[in-house]
């Protein structure tokens, strides 16, 4: 049976290159800032009212908002979830087989 795709597939090669982890976190944090973002709209809240409404500042909350910066911790994202009413869910899951 011929092969389909020859070689290795994304996830691979980026692991090989050492940069599975960040481009992970940033992907992560990509869908994160999304989701508040759409959040923030679907409720009509602005930035500034955000802030005041995690008791953080307009450049704490744009800071969670930048998809590229990956530092980003639970407690900020706790305050946002809060903020927004939302509660956070994780799933750790099991890598497929090769």
């Amino acid at each position: 049976m011929k092969k389909k795709h020859v070689g290795s597939n994304l996830d691979d090669f980026l692991q090989e290159e050492s940069l599975l982890e960040n481009a992970t976190a940033v992907a992560v944090k990509r869908v994160i800032a999304w989701e508040i973002e759409h959040e923030m709209a679907k409720q009509q809240l602005t930035k500034t009212s955000m802030a005041k409404k995690m008791h953080t500042s307009r450049a704490a909350l744009n800071s969670l908002l930048d998809e590229s910066d990956t530092s980003l911790t639970l407690v900020t994202l706790a305050s946002a979830a809060t903020a927004l009413g939302k509660q956070i869910q994780f799933k750790l899951k099991a890598k497929p087989a090769p």
